[in-house]
């Protein structure tokens, strides 16, 4: 039976995976149940850079002016209109389009040229500021939506509109998992901002893939992954005996439909089996040494805070999980925001910096993809009411800033340009298309051929569009 000979019943059957479910299937394509492209031995079109990626996103969209885009000229400009120019009629949010004026408000906080290869960092960063020579900024990113919702999704699918597999899920499809025991694509969540944009589950769903692929979220307060314990009062010998009998059960099921959501239940048991003391003891962080923690920072001791995330990410990734994905929800500061801001990085910047030292230290930098971003950036102009030390941003697609570390990338370097009030890019556009394009490439993976037939068409992670951004490479 082939993906696109699947019953309606099976259809509904899989939309209703649960949590711990998907945590064992996404394993199943390690274990020759998932469909895997053509390709490599591996599932790689060619000589990989990196073999796995940790993706931090900042859902929100930081303030790149605030952070990395530093715009001296702006000082000189307070409250002065944006020029029509540099604004060109471009479509606004429903939030500024009925002001009257667009008035620029320069960032307050102060930059200063960091490491050997001076790039200009924030003071809002100092423990990023202390890596950058490790880091590729991409100063010309641009997007399509404009609003939260599409903006994601696109950033995460390839597409504006839900449906589509994730980044994390192509991978898995891809690629597979490097441990039996592990799923191939991890996700966590954390908020400083706990009224920040609303994540939804199919950010990291698999679409119209397989369901194996789809990503298991790591949860940080209680069992990590829901339904793995074993049940009160059965034993582990019980246990293996009820997998056993099942298993003949489904497999004289199996022999007398075909069904493959039989194939993959089956395998299911048995790797769950093995996921009941795979999962506790990559989460279990007691025999990290002191020096970790001062890595990390404090935070990191406490589940489900970001710093505790980063940390995890690094287990996860050292354990064989080919893709952990970190969102930080809060970065949607459209008024307070140097307070807002301010509070964002320092709930993420220790430990941000900490996972590439950490990396580094371990001599898994340089074959370990580290991705770091928001879905668009922010206005130069204020949104409401400006004052010099109190101001707020809006949603802007057209220019922001993202860098990438690790996994073969053109370390200590700035790839790109914005305009003098940091709206449109200058130099060396990048789109979202492009950065996808060439993830997928330092993984070995041509964009193109990375495909999946659904509804008569061979879908990708990039639509029809994308290139690889060689000036990204080392």
């Amino acid at each position: 039976m082939t993906p696109d000979s699947l019953t309606r019943r099976l259809f509904f059957q899989r939309s209703g995976v649960s949590l711990g479910a998907a945590a064992v299937a996404s394993l199943l394509g390690r274990a020759g149940y998932g469909a895997v492209p053509a390709a490599g031995g591996d599932g790689t079109h060619f000589a990989p850079r990196a073999k796995r990626v940790i993706y931090i996103c900042l859902s929100g969209g930081p303030s790149q002016m605030d952070l990395f885009d530093y715009k001296p000229k702006m000082a000189e400009l307070f409250d002065t209109d944006l020029p029509d120019s540099i604004r060109r009629g471009q479509r606004l949010t429903t939030q500024t389009s009925g002001q009257k004026r667009f008035p620029v408000a320069p960032s307050i906080f102060k930059f200063q040229q960091r490491g050997e290869c001076g790039a200009w960092v924030s003071d809002l960063l100092p423990h990023t500021a202390r890596v950058v020579d490790r880091l590729c900024f991409i100063k010309s990113m641009h997007t399509e939506a404009i609003n939260h919702d599409p903006a994601i999704t696109f950033l995460q699918t390839g597409s504006e509109r839900p449906g589509r597999p994730g980044i994390g899920a192509w991978l898995s499809y891809g690629l597979g998992s490097e441990n039996d025991n592990l799923p191939a694509f991890v996700v966590m969540t954390s908020a400083t901002r706990t009224d920040g944009q609303p994540l939804y589950k199919r950010l990291w769903g698999s679409g119209f893939l397989p369901t194996e692929h789809q990503g298991v979220r790591l949860r940080g307060v209680g069992a990590p992954v829901l339904y793995l314990d074993d049940p009160p009062g059965v034993s582990r010998e019980t246990r293996r005996r009820v997998i056993d009998d099942v298993g003949e059960l489904n497999r004289l099921r199996l022999g007398e439909t075909s069904d493959p959501e039989i194939r993959t239940r089956i395998a299911q048991y048995e790797l769950a089996f093995r996921l009941q003391s795979s999962i506790p003891t990559v989460t279990d962080t007691s025999n990290e040494p002191e020096q970790t923690w001062k890595l990390y920072g404090e935070e990191a001791r406490q589940r489900g805070t970001f710093a505790s995330h980063c940390l995890m990410a690094r287990r996860l990734v050292e354990s064989g999980v080919r893709f952990v994905q970190l969102f930080h929800r809060g970065w949607d500061q459209h008024e307070k925001l140097p307070e807002l801001l301010g509070n964002q990085c320092r709930a993420s910047d220790q430990a941000t910096a900490g996972l590439i030292l950490d990396l580094e230290q371990r001599g898994m930098l340089d074959d370990t993809l580290v991705v770091w971003g928001g879905e668009f950036g922010r206005t130069i102009y204020c949104q409401g009411k400006l004052d010099k030390n109190n101001y707020g941003r809006d949603h802007h697609p057209l220019c922001f800033t993202m860098w990438m570390a690790g996994g073969g990338v053109a370390a200590g370097t700035s790839y790109g340009a914005t305009d003098d009030f940091s709206y449109n890019v200058a130099e060396k556009p990048v789109h979202v298309h492009d950065l996808n394009a060439t993830i997928l490439h330092l993984l070995g993976i041509d964009h193109r051929r990375l495909t999946y037939k659904f509804q008569g068409r061979n879908h990708r992670l990039t639509d029809v569009h994308g290139e690889v951004v060689r000036g990204l490479l080392a």
